[in-house]
């Protein structure tokens, strides 16, 4: 009978559970599951998923994951803007309506809704009190979040003929619709719109409109209606608070004036209507005197202090007390950026520039602080020649004849180093290839994709002046600059050299090269980062170290 390792006594058992037990081996993951679970957010869909379980708590969990990747709503906007009295919130948070395509929820257009008893109860709290209980206004905000298109991304046809009218335009898309497709034709959001308004015709005439996801204009008020509504599972991705000094809040509340005809409003001193028609018959809207403005913001700097601390990890601050437009835009910045995400991160990137933008500097500061492979396929090439290698003698006679190697053979030796282990675990920093679009599909093929892509651009002078000025000494081999590092006597700076391809002529040659097939490049890796190179080199680092860490923003098409 043949024994087997059991047989021999508690050494044989310990053995055999060894060979078993498979968490004891080492593991070599294929570098294709870690690029397919970054390149489709595998880890993000998961800890989603497990968040809106144990929010929800379903009774049966297998329907409610499948209805919730069938929302495809991951993604969508989730955004809170808060600020005091006439910061311009409500303003900004129509210009981003309009931009995300998504819905903007105010007190005013919840307590608007019809056919919602909710609603006809708010209505009569606020025409009562000028309020609405926090318990209210939660179950109107969380019935409207309910609906279709803040769950998921809903096409919305809004095709009209070009002689609708403005109140039946009011009707069909609402009237917080109304007012961001105004600002889409750049009129101003506060004013009622045209409906002859040739902007407004081309915006409603067989239009589809692909409306996702929620801004919530000054909600919450109070840190208990931002407790309960974090219990109920609504959670923002994004919170802005607009922030000014007192004195020009006040100053701007004081200069509003309505046009009681119109309703639209100006004010005294950043929008004056140039008519003397108008100017004679405008008032003063209800409400806005010096004494109650500030009660206001009293009771709104009591409230936001307790606020902000409910969301630690998604606030961002922007001074209101600038142009409009300089606002939304820091605004739409912050709202378009994701936030660091969690899950398991390898980096894979590629540094693209012309001859002197910095990339070998670049990578060898990332390798440093990172612990990436610096693969410079230059390097590679003639390790390759030196250390005899299988691809030896294929590479020796281009470099004999100084003729460029051929693709396929920078590929094999690309492919043998970036398959290597430490490559695989820890991540690569690769430049000086692909320098064309063939080379880039050739790479993309063979399964070898960055995950960040940085191209440092630099003017032609500022490349000329950091290589042509490059000497080296023949004796020591000490490498010089005449500008950044000039020899020591004039005695060195005598025998110093210049290497033929630092001449200007040979920098222009590589630099057009670079730049006749950097569009194509740019093209093909659609979320590569363009970054001035031509500026302090660990300034720069900071930049790329800022794209790696971070994820990539998301494009709104």
């Amino acid at each position: 009978m043949t024994r087997g390792p059991s047989d021999s006594g508690p050494q044989g058992a310990a053995a055999l559970r060894g060979s078993m037990d498979a968490t004891t081996a080492p593991h070599r993951i294929p570098p294709q599951m870690p690029q397919y679970g970054e390149a489709n957010h595998i880890f993000e869909l998961m800890q989603n998923m497990l968040e809106q379980l144990l929010i929800h708590q379903p009774k049966d969990p297998i329907p409610f994951m499948i209805d919730h990747l069938q929302r495809d709503n991951d993604y969508v906007p989730k955004i809170v803007i808060l600020g005091p009295p006439a910061s311009g919130k409500t303003t900004i948070a129509m210009w981003l309506a309009k931009h995300l395509s998504t819905n903007l929820l105010s007190v005013e257009s919840l307590i608007a809704k019809e056919y919602s008893p909710l609603a006809a109860d708010a209505r009569m709290h606020y025409q009562k009190f000028k309020m609405v209980p926090d318990m209210l206004l939660i179950r109107l905000m969380q019935e409207r979040l309910k609906e279709e298109d803040c769950v998921r991304r809903t096409l919305f046809s809004y095709g009209l003929s070009q002689s609708t009218e403005q109140s039946s335009l009011c009707d069909t898309v609402g009237p917080c619709w109304l007012s961001v497709l105004c600002a889409a034709a750049c009129l101003c959001p506060s004013q009622p719109p045209d409906s002859s308004s040739p902007h407004i015709s081309s915006l409603v005439t067989g239009s589809l409109l692909l409306i996702s996801g929620w801004i919530l204009d000054g909600i919450p008020e109070t840190r208990e209606q931002a407790l309960t509504i974090q219990t109920l599972g609504i959670s923002p991705r994004h919170v802005i608070v607009l922030s000014a000094p007192d004195t020009v809040l006040i100053e701007r509340n004081l200069g509003k004036r309505i046009d009681p005809q119109t309703g639209e409003i100006y004010h005294t001193t950043f929008d004056w209507p140039p008519e003397s028609e108008i100017q004679n018959r405008l008032m003063v809207p209800a409400g806005i005197f010096e004494g109650e403005t500030a009660r206001k913001l009293l009771e709104y700097h009591r409230n936001i202090v307790r606020i902000l601390p409910s969301y630690p990890k998604i606030l961002k601050v922007i001074s209101a007390d600038q142009p409009c437009v300089d606002v939304f835009y820091q605004a739409l910045t912050y709202v378009q950026t994701s936030h660091r995400s969690n899950a398991p991160f390898t980096p894979r990137v590629l540094l693209c520039g012309p001859v002197g933008s910095g990339k070998s500097l670049q990578a060898a500061l990332l390798a440093q602080k990172y612990g990436l492979i610096n693969v410079c396929c230059g390097q590679l090439l003639k390790e390759a020649v030196a250390d005899k290698s299988k691809y030896s003698d294929l590479i020796q006679p281009f470099f004999e004849k100084e003729i460029a190697v051929p693709d396929n053979i920078i590929m094999k030796v690309l492919k043998q180093r970036l398959d290597q282990q430490d490559c695989v675990e820890r991540g690569w920093v690769l430049h000086g290839f692909p320098r064309d679009l063939d080379q880039a599909h050739l790479m993309d093929n063979l399964g070898y994709k960055p995950n960040r892509v940085f191209f440092l651009n630099v003017p032609f002078d500022s490349v000329i002046e950091r290589l042509s000025l490059r000497r080296t000494d023949p004796i020591t081999g000490e490498r010089y600059h005449l500008m950044y590092k000039p020899p020591p006597t004039i005695e060195v700076q005598a025998r110093l050299l210049q290497n033929p391809k630092d001449s200007e002529e040979q920098i222009k040659l590589k630099m057009d090269l670079f730049y006749r097939n950097s569009a194509e490049l740019e093209q093909f890796y659609g979320d590569a980062i363009t970054l001035n190179g031509d500026q302090d080199p660990y300034t720069v680092f900071e930049y790329i170290e800022s794209g790696i860490i971070n994820r990539l923003p998301k494009k709104v098409p």
